[in-house]
């Protein structure tokens, strides 16, 4: 456990019914200690978000605050090992948070279908 995750709870609320969601909290379960929730089951106002954000965008809650898209996705690649990458989604700004948006819009796409046999491969 790395020092940030002993001083951190880290909840991730993904789509419980996406195989490229799963296999994305798979690969950072395998990195970091997270607490990983289906939105389709998880008690969501325990957490201040709704049912139409989580259909939406991942979401990563640290110790109340809430992070969602491509924010949530920075701090789980920098939490994961993957400090490098996490600063550059972050920092891509409208172009990472836009990417996201299509990657999240279009879950059942080849293209996506492609990254999701990537990450699984990545998981073995």
């Amino acid at each position: 456990m790395t020092q940030q995750q002993a001083s951190h709870e880290w909840t991730v609320i993904y789509d419980g019914e996406c195989g490229f969601c799963k296999e994305c909290v798979r690969w950072v379960e395998k990195r970091t200690v997270i607490t990983a929730l289906p939105f389709q089951s998880a008690d969501l106002a325990r957490y201040g978000v709704t049912y139409e954000r989580c259909s939406k965008e991942v979401v990563v809650v640290i110790n109340g605050k809430v992070f969602g898209g491509a924010d949530a996705v920075a701090k789980l690649l920098r939490v994961s090992g993957h400090k490098n990458l996490g600063t550059i989604v972050k920092l891509s700004g409208p172009i990472g948070r836009n990417a996201y948006k299509w990657v999240a819009a279009n879950r059942n796409s080849r293209v996506v279908h492609a990254i999701h046999l990537l990450v699984k491969l990545f998981n073995r």
